[in-house]
């Protein structure tokens, strides 16, 4: 579908204090993120000659851009350091004819169409919307963290664990998903370490018993983790018994923090359905609740939360995109 960069687009209202829109481009689709999702559906829909913008965000690239080496990333044997792969998906989407602007969209309104984003200075209007500003990890908050972070900090079992081979490794958490890590982890690791800040775990009955009965596993309770130390990586924690505040180091070549992720989402808030956790409800593949907006990645997908998965996500919205512009302009 060739891009059509007039106003004759159906149904387009303008609001009565903004008529400044008229003077303004219309995209086909404005992404909103980047990271493997968003830069996966510019190609796509930039391949697809639709006239396509993509709004980087606060961190162009997204988490990747804070990874060192992906291993499991399909298509690069020896693996691939996370800034480079980003790079390599931001040029594709240029090669076809992409838009990118590195900034960071403040305001949005679904309510009129063509829709309206608003970053920190411009205005841009849209026929169609597509959302990919994925998840960010929750952060312990303590010393050390960012310094280590990609130097034995780390948020994710299944892109980090294979490097871990052979350490002692540290898991922060209670929930599922501690313990689903803490159970991959002891694949490589020579032991896994639970800290907890209660006595009890809220995770289900059944990974409960799986960790329990894992030799290589063990709980640490009533306890949090007040620093992180080392060299050129992580070589130790400081943790504080809750009961006794006796502080503790613990000798670790890692630290996976796994209590739980926060969708970016707070700019839609009043625009479209959100679950209690924040996360896009997506109603029919890939389409929101509102007509012409769309999601892609770990803003919807709080289950597996991979750069290949995001991807994918990518495209399908990609394609949902050009199906649903094309159907409008019939």
């Amino acid at each position: 579908m060739q891009s059509r960069k007039d106003n004759n687009f159906k149904n387009k209202t303008i609001r009565n204090d903004d008529t400044s829109d008229d003077n303004l481009e219309i995209f086909d689709v404005i992404i909103i993120g980047s990271g493997p999702a968003g830069f996966t559906a510019g190609t796509y829909t930039s391949r697809a000659k639709l006239n396509t913008l993509i709004i980087t965000g606060s961190l162009p690239g997204g988490q990747l851009m804070t990874t060192s080496e992906v291993e499991n990333y399909p298509g690069f044997p020896n693996g691939i350091f996370g800034p480079e792969l980003m790079m390599n998906m931001r040029q594709q989407a240029e090669r076809f004819g992409a838009n990118i602007v590195d900034d960071e969209v403040r305001e949005v309104d679904f309510s009129v169409q063509p829709f309206i984003v608003k970053t920190h200075a411009v205005k841009y209007i849209s026929k169609s919307i597509l959302i990919c500003t994925g998840a960010s990890p929750r952060k312990l908050g303590i010393t050390g963290e960012e310094k280590y972070g990609g130097r034995g900090v780390s948020y994710c079992a299944t892109c980090d664990g294979p490097f871990f081979k052979g350490e002692d490794i540290v898991v922060a958490g209670g929930g599922d998903t501690a313990l689903e890590e803490a159970t991959f982890l002891t694949k490589f690791g020579r032991s896994v370490k639970i800290i907890h800040r209660r006595d009890t775990l809220r995770a289900s009955k059944i990974l409960q018993e799986k960790a329990f009965e894992n030799p290589k596993i063990q709980f640490i309770w009533n306890a949090v983790i007040k620093k992180i130390e080392g060299d050129k990586k992580i070589s130790k924690i400081t943790i504080k018994d809750l009961k006794t505040s006796e502080e503790i180091g613990i000798n670790t070549g890692g630290l996976f923090v796994a209590i739980g992720h926060e969708p970016n989402t707070k700019i839609f808030n009043g625009q479209i359905e959100m679950d209690a956790h924040g996360y896009i409800v997506l109603k029919e593949n890939t389409k929101t609740s509102v007509e012409g907006v769309f999601a892609a990645g770990d803003v919807h997908d709080y289950r597996y939360r991979q750069a290949v998965t995001a991807a994918g996500y990518g495209c399908m919205a990609a394609l949902d995109v050009e199906k649903w512009l094309s159907d409008k302009l019939k």
